[in-house]
């Protein structure tokens, strides 16, 4: 039940931002996209509501269980980014917004490592959550599964951290063409290495 609960939150998530940014561009009514993007929050907290009473009701928590509240801190943590991701999008389709733009070098290297501040916002989250469930069902014999979410959420955090810093030895490069005419390689316009994270010119939410 409470993974059937999950799947329908995610689906929830991104009909969310899909209403608020359509709102907001196509129909160009920014209040009543912000209204709906300001709604995103609510689905984790009946998500977690949701969680916390079914395992007082004396179910022994599964690996669902886990899963609710690793999505949970995930989704906090990288909300705003994916809200970002699909605004940029959004805006450059229906409001003559930039076009999204791949990051390399330097700027690729920062973007990897604010990921891994966010993964470390999202595994503190889940983490204290699932602390918090623990506690709540108050019955070792019930609540081992909520146990076994430190280990993978050390584990994701270790493979995040190990590819960002694959990117300090390994560092992406631009493609680059090569001009017959001139004989050298030419970066291609619009990915400089040196670009930082993108964001819509247009007035937004991220």
């Amino acid at each position: 039940m409470i993974l059937t609960f999950i799947i329908a939150c995610e689906l929830a998530f991104w009909l969310a931002i899909a209403a608020g940014l359509v709102a907001r561009y196509p129909l160009r009514r920014p209040r009543l996209g912000l209204a709906l993007l300001a709604s995103v929050p609510v689905i984790d907290l009946v998500l977690l509501i949701a969680t916390a009473v079914h395992l007082r009701s004396g179910a022994t928590a599964g690996v669902e269980h886990g899963l609710a509240a690793i999505y949970i801190g995930f989704s906090i943590a990288y909300g705003h980014r994916m809200i970002g991701w699909a605004d940029v999008r959004f805006a450059h389709r229906f409001a003559d917004g930039p076009a999204p733009r791949k990051l390399y070098g330097r700027a690729y290297t920062r973007h990897c490592w604010g990921d891994v501040l966010r993964t470390s916002t999202a595994v503190v989250i889940a983490g204290g959550l699932s602390a918090a469930l623990i506690w709540w069902v108050d019955d070792p014999t019930k609540s081992g599964a909520l146990g076994d979410n430190y280990r993978w959420l050390a584990l994701v955090w270790m493979i995040d951290f190990a590819w960002a810093t694959s990117t300090l030895i390994w560092p992406r490069h631009a493609p680059t063409t090569h001009r017959p005419d001139t004989g050298h390689d030419v970066r291609h316009e619009g990915q400089d290495a040196q670009s930082g994270d993108l964001k819509p010119s247009h007035d937004s939410t991220n």
